[in-house]
């Protein structure tokens, strides 16, 4: 029988936010442990398309400690160049990771945690899940999707527009994934953009430093506060700024049904379709903590400052702003860590009955 393995803090996942929260526990010199799932270095970043761009420059993109170094000419780094960043940043800090390794649960046993993996059962003081979401992507239940024999598939899993090349292909949703999608597929194929509201395209000198900043200010103002703009506006990266201006990022609203050749307009038209493409965003990965009854009706965890409200020795980090204003950006998870990690110190010196003397390393800025 393999011996239980025990660490004060596990991390459950291996991306952005791991690694930032890895940062700041180890300035804290913490014990802790990363569990990543995945084969290597770079999270959800493994899986993106292969033309996929940020939408913030390298600068503004950064993990704490370390600035993401300048990147291509247009300033918006390339999904290859995160994963670089990220494979180069784990081997700067020397984070402890453990991968691969498949987390199955997570129970509670004698005022600890236990995590339970295909590689043996880990015990902790707290747990951090920081699994995001791209393992758990969403498409909406639109009548008729099961019947419809053309191809579908999510931006999860889309890779490159070469397998659409003359195809009549319906690429749909109105976020930033959604736009750089259709600019690419545009370009190949017969596309149409579907989305449920006319896109709207941020001025070229605007991008995710802006809506960042935006999305904080909301978080702050709270949900009665007057709207400052909104998270989905769609950043000008190149690709999307030439698709814009040849024409081909016009957009119709939704179709009412699919059927087996294609889908039905409001109108009652239909049109033949080979593909549909949906850039319909993602939910959190949580499976992992059914195990606890934390997951409530809406398939979140009520948190209070990243903290479960039901299970307090367990916190979450990296799912949206429900989790940290912009904690599922490369930026916003600097600062969400930051506030975590000095959280889980002060939770760790109380547990012990001492002062947390090492907290104030975590509050410096990211």
């Amino acid at each position: 029988m393999d011996m239980i393995k025990t660490a004060d803090i596990v991390i459950i996942g291996g991306g952005q936010m791991a690694l930032s929260l890895g940062y700041y526990l180890r300035r804290a010199k913490t014990d802790f442990l990363i569990l990543d799932a995945e084969t290597g270095p770079g999270g959800a970043w493994r899986h993106g398309w292969d033309s996929l761009r940020l939408f913030s420059p390298a600068g503004y993109s950064s993990l704490p400690g370390w600035l993401m170094p300048p990147t291509s000419p247009s300033g918006y780094p390339t999904r290859d160049d995160v994963l670089d960043y990220l494979r180069r940043y784990e081997d700067r800090y020397q984070l402890p990771i453990h991968r691969p390794v498949h987390v199955s649960g997570v129970q509670p046993l004698a005022g600890m945690l236990i995590v339970q993996t295909d590689q043996g059962d880990y015990s902790a003081r707290y747990v951090v899940s920081a699994t995001g979401t791209w393992s758990k992507p969403y498409i909406p239940d639109i009548e008729g999707r099961g019947i419809f024999a053309g191809e579908q598939v999510h931006s999860a899993h889309y890779t490159s527009p070469d397998k659409f090349a003359g195809k009549t292909v319906l690429v749909v949703g109105g976020g930033n994934s959604g736009a750089q999608i259709m600019a690419e597929i545009s370009s190949v194929a017969h596309a149409l953009w579907v989305t449920i509201d006319e896109p709207l395209f941020l001025p070229d000198d605007v991008d995710g430093r802006v809506l960042f900043e935006r999305a904080v200010t909301r978080m702050k103002a709270g949900a009665d506060a007057e709207p400052v703009g909104g998270i989905g506006d769609i950043v000008m990266v190149p690709s999307v700024r030439a698709a814009h201006e040849r024409g081909d990022l016009s957009a119709v609203r939704p179709f009412e049904r699919m059927t087996v050749t294609g889908v039905v307009w409001p109108d009652g038209s239909e049109l033949a379709v080979d593909a549909v493409i949906w850039c319909t965003g993602f939910r959190p990965a949580l499976d992992h903590l059914r195990s606890l009854g934390v997951i409530e009706q809406d398939e979140k965890v009520a948190v209070e400052n990243q903290r479960s409200i039901r299970q307090p020795r367990l916190w979450l980090a990296g799912y949206g702003d429900w989790t940290g204003p912009g904690s599922a950006t490369l930026m916003g998870a600097a600062r969400t860590a930051r506030d975590l990690a000095a959280r889980l110190v002060d939770a760790l010196a109380s547990d012990r009955g001492s002062a947390p003397a090492d907290a104030s390393t975590t509050r410096q800025s990211a």
